[in-house]
């Protein structure tokens, strides 16, 4: 007992300082620390190109068609269900020279209400009719450029719905207070099963259900449109809902090949997407419908350039040809950078004219003048006066996250076994990547340098520091910030307890950092670029540092006769250590620092207090830190707990987590010996 206490109050020695600098040695010296991550990404993605080949017959490709469809709505988890009322309510009408406005929200899921402007030409139709998705604008059918799209569409006689796109406009945290969808607000949706990309194709379908149902519109001529994250969302539409007849996407069509490290939102990841399509492939979906592709020859975002577009277009164009749809089939790359520009709207114009209307060739249509209207005209709901059904991010999150929770407690029934595989399977864990080789550099400052080389061409970078002759016990830190992060003053009270200490800089952290990556990142939480290109090749950042943290505790225990090893490790390096040890590590103890004890939405903290690293596809629907704190089986101590969103736990919570935790334990047949420090 007195043993366990004063290892006790080690550690709190150890972990108040864990943070800060160091005379650590550099394991890369020089100028060899290259971007083996950004190389082996792209490599797996050029391969996947290469492997993703389009069939070259008819039939094949009708075979394949369908297995691609139900491919990608499964993958982005699109929930549409046709049936559901539209329960469509206007709060607002405005009158307009040749068109009118009406303000409006509808049903596009169960109790989730999607707000839009509906812009509708003078006359009685039935008029043709366009789906118009936003972009990246933080305030979403607000902004001038979609305000442009949906009053030149009336002024030439289509029916336009322009929707907010989820988390973005009017469904954002704070009713009027605008804020970028993306990033780690949109990644949430992926902790409890869903995904950005899948919400906003059931919206968009749901438009499309919604322009169907009204009698002044011509049910078999609908059409959609939008740039960059737009032009991406009706790319999807298209190839998922054969109602769209015509579709013009804009700055947003290349290959996803070339989204791996590049700048993209996560509502343009479909997860595991490259092992099994190529963007070429999801063109031919909409096949033999109308289908415009509008580049920019100056977009600074490569993903979309012109080159990359072609590569996909020339592809799409055999699927075209099996049709003989040739001239169903267009592009045209214009002097612009990154943006919807008239002359853009003048040849959407015009290929929707031919394609919807039966009118003209397709060339360009002139664009009327329009006047951009103010916001207060075009907001569905006066600021801060939004109804409970038209739900932001983290409310929806914070729901599904509680009823996931709330089926998890009640279910009294557990295999351990089932479990572990479930948790693989969401982690993304194939099993192939193990040590290939050991590097062994020369010694600096007392510290043995290694380098660990896996079977998947990864370099893990370790320092380790043998211990007293007499000890056999080690301590392994993986810090969040690498190993510049971990105090002088840890180091030394680790070195006077005469324990072994492992150092290791995981994938993208430390030494191991992505330096492409961490450019492309920017202003944007960290991870962003990785997490993101991890998704698409069907990986996941703690699936990966949990391979890592084995290879390097197996090579420990097998090279040195270790009694005793300790996992020391912070925030998203903490979550893996946990969920590693549920899998079965080889540690015996955990020292785990600002951990969130549950993946539950917290709107009351910092969303971007964790990088995009935390997130886990499908984590709530398997279970939650309590259940994977349970299956540890290890002597694990927390210091300064935090929820999801880095908001320190009341007393209350954490008892509240403790109740979970001997549920669990009772279940598991297991005990984790857990204590608290703040």
């Amino acid at each position: 007992m007195k043993r366990n206490l004063f290892v006790l109050l080690f550690i709190v020695i150890l972990c108040t300082g864990i943070r800060g600098q160091n005379d650590l040695p550099d394991i890369f010296t020089g100028n060899r620390n290259n971007d083996l991550i950004s190389f082996s990404l792209k490599r797996e993605a050029a391969k996947a190109y290469n492997l993703l080949q389009l069939p070259q017959s008819k039939d094949e490709w009708i075979t394949r068609r369908e297995e691609l469809r139900d491919n990608i709505l499964q993958h982005a988890r699109v929930s549409y269900n046709p049936d559901l009322p539209l329960a469509y309510k206007e709060t607002g009408n405005y009158k307009k020279d040749g068109f009118s406005i009406k303000n409006i929200y509808f049903q596009t899921q169960p109790h989730v209400f999607a707000t839009a402007n509906l812009y509708i030409p003078d006359g009685n139709g039935p008029f043709p009719a366009v789906v118009v998705a936003m972009g990246h604008s933080r305030n979403g059918k607000l902004y001038p450029e979609y305000q442009a799209l949906g009053q030149t569409l009336a002024l030439n006689g289509y029916v336009a719905i322009a929707i907010d796109p989820w988390g973005a406009g009017e469904r954002t945290t704070v009713h009027g207070e605008f804020e970028y969808h993306g990033a780690n607000l949109g990644a949430s949706l992926l902790n409890v099963g869903e995904t950005l990309m899948g919400v906003q194709i059931t919206d968009n379908m749901r438009a499309v259900d919604l322009l169907s149902s009204l009698p002044f519109v011509d049910n078999e001529n609908i059409g959609a449109t939008g740039a960059s994250g737009g032009g991406n969302q009706v790319m999807w539409l298209a190839a998922a809902d054969e109602r769209i007849k015509a579709v013009v996407p804009v700055v947003s069509v290349g290959t996803f090949q070339s989204y791996i490290l590049n700048s993209n939102c996560v509502c343009e990841v479909l997860t595991g997407g490259l092992t099994f399509t190529e963007e070429s492939a999801v063109l031919g979906l909409i096949a033999p419908r109308a289908l415009k592709i509008c580049s920019g020859l100056r977009d600074s975002n490569l993903a979309f350039h012109p080159q990359e577009m072609l590569r996909s277009f020339n592809e799409a164009k055999a699927i075209y040809r099996l049709y003989d749809a040739d001239n169903r089939l267009s592009y045209q790359i214009f002097d612009t950078p990154h943006g919807y520009f008239p002359e853009m709207r003048e040849a959407m114009l015009g290929w929707f004219d031919l394609h919807l209307k039966k009118e003209g060739t397709g060339a360009p249509k002139k664009e009327k003048q329009f006047v951009p209207l103010p916001e207060s005209e075009l907001m569905v709901f006066s600021k801060g006066r939004r109804p409970v059904e038209v739900v932001s991010t983290g409310d929806y999150c914070f729901y599904q996250g509680s009823l996931l929770r709330t089926k998890m407690l009640s279910d009294n029934n557990m295999d351990v076994q089932e479990k572990k595989e479930e948790l693989k399977q969401i982690l993304r864990i194939s099993g192939n990547n193990d040590l290939k080789d050991i590097h062994k550099l020369s010694n600096s400052n007392d510290w043995a340098r290694y380098i660990l080389e896996t079977t998947t061409g990864d370099l893990i970078p370790i320092l380790l520091y043998l211990p007293h002759i007499n000890s056999t016990e080690y301590v392994l830190i993986a810090n969040s910030m690498g190993k510049k992060g971990i105090t002088q003053e840890a180091i030394e009270q680790l070195i006077k307890r005469k324990n072994g200490i492992c150092i290791v800089d995981l994938w993208g952290i430390g030494e191991s950092i992505s330096s492409e990556a961490k450019r492309i990142d920017g202003l944007l939480p960290e991870f962003h670029t990785l997490f993101r290109s991890a998704l698409w090749l069907n990986q996941t950042m703690q699936g990966i540092w949990i391979e890592q943290l084995d290879i390097v505790l197996n090579w420990l225990i097998n090279s040195y006769q270790i009694k005793e090893i300790t996992i020391d490790a912070d925030r998203e390096l903490a979550v893996a250590s946990v969920l590693s040890s549920v899998l079965g590590n080889k540690a015996d103890k955990l020292i785990l620092r600002e951990m969130p004890l549950s993946y539950l939405f917290d709107k009351s903290g910092n969303i971007d207090y964790f990088s995009m690293a935390i997130h886990i596809p499908d984590f709530l629907l398997w279970g939650d830190m309590s259940l994977a704190v349970a299956m540890c089986n290890k002597d694990i101590t927390f210091i300064d707990p935090v929820t999801i969103s880095g908001r320190e736990l009341s007393s209350k919570e954490v008892e509240e987590f403790k109740k979970e935790l001997s549920h669990f334990d009772s279940l598991s047949k297991r005990r984790s010996k857990v204590h608290f420090i703040k």
